[in-house]
């Protein structure tokens, strides 16, 4: 069970999947300390060139504006570089936790029991768009409202110093434009993140559905209407898109009100004051001009709030594929094989055999450590049996009945299992498990492109592919689950045979799952598998 599912249901979504983003506190602190320096050189600027200017109207000696000048240069290009090194920091941190959180997803997929429900285009929008909009929380939400909370504490402290009715009217804009305004927007965007997402998902679907099964759909007379679900879908994405632009301008208006009203306040809070001796001219200008620049902290925290609703919303739809119970997840159950392992023998042959449903495809993906193993003692010696850190150690490679064919040449989909495969071992491979004619009538031999998953080979072709890939693969022990699917009697036994050659001849352990007989004499052990009454 992974950790996300241990969480408890009621919790936030957003915050059950944070601790996978595996965020270190001193890199989000650093990224809002440079945030924070930036904007103070901004805010520095504004407030020294507002002084500057105001003094300088007055003509006084070069020398009294030397140290003012000097400070509008410094503050100017510290801006740039501090927001430059802001940028390095928060996205290093939102990078980093994006690439923690695909990895614990993808564990979590494989640890769960079942399989996703939602479509292969939905499936890889959510490990796609969804994982990163989780990550850009902290970049564009945790760190933006770090960054508002300090620098706003700190002007309206500035303000008060020089005029403590002002840094008061400062503070209650501040808290419209930043915490009034951005709430607005969250609720607003609410139901909109959610349409969006849903609608996301659907495009991505059916146009994986289109672009891979384009002719299946044709032959079904269906295209046309899927073409139809596709523009329905983008219409409807489209739509969020306009509806979340909205929220967005008005978010942004909002927030121009507040900053307005700061400005307005602390003139007609200002001139009293300088009239009444309480202020200087110079310092009113301060007053007046650096509320310009302090809301450049909270401009952004709107859009950090329907950020929040959108990775919240890209949270709960990776649970529904993680969590144990969902919906959106397709239950399994694995027989329990009590009592069953492995017993990889170098240099022997054992062949599993047994009804579908029995475990033939759970025992092997066991051994291999794809799956928990569940303290089993060995059918054939009584030894432990292979655990994943066993299997590790022998180099085992489980062959899946579905394993994958990349939409690349033949060389390179067989340089899958051994990067430096030449094209003489290449042809070796495919020669040893009855494909040499196959390879002459390609049109170009090894370097023929494979459509994606192998969707322009037959299902005999592929099998014998994986098979010879496997072959040159360099490993301990080899798994082959059904190595005579889609084959025929004679052509399976061949497949067989090789197979048992390459056991003997290479001393690897090599272990086939299969529901029908296999030649007399090629096997050194057998598992049958059944149903427990």
């Amino acid at each position: 069970m992974n950790a996300a599912s241990r969480s408890p249901r009621g919790r936030d979504p957003l915050l059950r999947l944070l601790p996978l983003l595996e965020v270190r506190p001193g890199r989000v602190a650093a990224a809002i300390g440079l945030g924070t320096l930036a904007l103070v050189c901004a805010i520095g600027l504004a407030a020294v060139a507002a002084w500057l200017i105001a003094r300088a109207s007055q003509m006084p000696p070069v020398l009294t504006l030397s140290v003012a000048v000097v400070s509008v240069r410094a503050f100017g290009i510290g801006r740039g570089v501090l927001r430059y090194l802001e940028r390095l920091a928060s996205h290093d941190v939102a990078l980093r936790g994006m690439s923690a959180l695909r990895a614990r997803v993808y564990s979590g997929l494989a640890d769960a029991p079942g399989t996703p429900s939602v479509r292969r285009g939905d499936l890889l929008a959510r490990l796609g768009a969804d994982v990163d909009s989780v990550g850009d929380v902290v970049v564009r939400a945790v760190i933006p409202a770090g960054v508002a909370l300090v620098t706003g504490a700190g002007s309206v402290l500035l303000i008060g110093v020089f005029l403590p009715e002002a840094g008061l009217a400062l503070a209650v804009c501040l808290l419209v434009a930043g915490v009034v305004v951005p709430w607005l927007a969250a609720r607003a965007a609410a139901r909109v993140e959610a349409d969006g997402a849903a609608a996301r998902g659907r495009v991505s679907g059916l146009a994986l559905e289109l672009l891979e099964e384009a002719p299946q759909l044709r032959v079904a007379g269906r295209y046309a209407a899927r073409s139809a679900d596709l523009r329905a879908a983008d219409r409807e994405l489209d739509a969020a898109n306009e509806a979340g632009a909205k929220v967005s301008g008005l978010s942004a208006g909002l927030g121009s009100l507040a900053q307005g009203l700061a400005v307005v306040a602390a003139l007609l809070l200002g001139l009293p004051a300088v009239a009444a001796g309480r202020l200087s001219p110079e310092e009113l200008s301060v007053v007046v001009l650096t509320p310009l620049a302090v809301f450049e902290a909270t401009a952004g925290l709107p859009a950090a709030a329907v950020q929040w609703r959108r990775s919240r919303e890209a949270a709960r739809r990776l649970l529904g594929l993680l969590e144990d119970g969902s919906d959106e997840r397709v239950g399994e159950s694995r027989p329990a094989l009590h009592g069953v392992a492995l017993d990889l023998t170098p240099g022997t042959v054992t062949v599993v055999t047994g009804p579908s449903g029995s475990g033939k495809t759970t025992l092997l993906m066991r051994s291999a450590g794809l799956l928990p193993e569940a303290g089993q003692q060995s059918a054939t010696s009584g030894r432990p049996p292979a655990t994943a850190a066993t299997a590790s150690a022998l180099g085992t490679l489980f062959v899946a009945e579905d394993g994958h064919v990349f939409g690349t040449t033949v060389l390179e989909n067989l340089r899958v299992a051994r990067g430096d495969v030449d094209e003489g071992e290449a042809r070796a491979a495919l020669g040893a498990v009855g494909l040499t004619s196959w390879l002459d009538g390609l049109p170009d031999g090894l370097d023929t492109l494979l459509g994606t998953d192998a969707t322009n080979v037959s299902g005999g072709e592929r099998r014998r592919l994986l098979i010879a890939r496997a072959l040159l693969a360099r490993a301990g022990a080899l798994l082959v689950d059904e190595p005579a699917e889609h084959l025929d009697a004679e052509a399976a036994d061949d497949v067989v045979r090789v197979l048992a050659a390459h056991a003997r001849a290479t001393d690897t352990a090599v272990v086939l799952a299969t529901h029908r007989p296999v030649p007399d004499g090629l096997a050194d052990h057998e598992i049958r598998l059944g149903f427990r009454r």
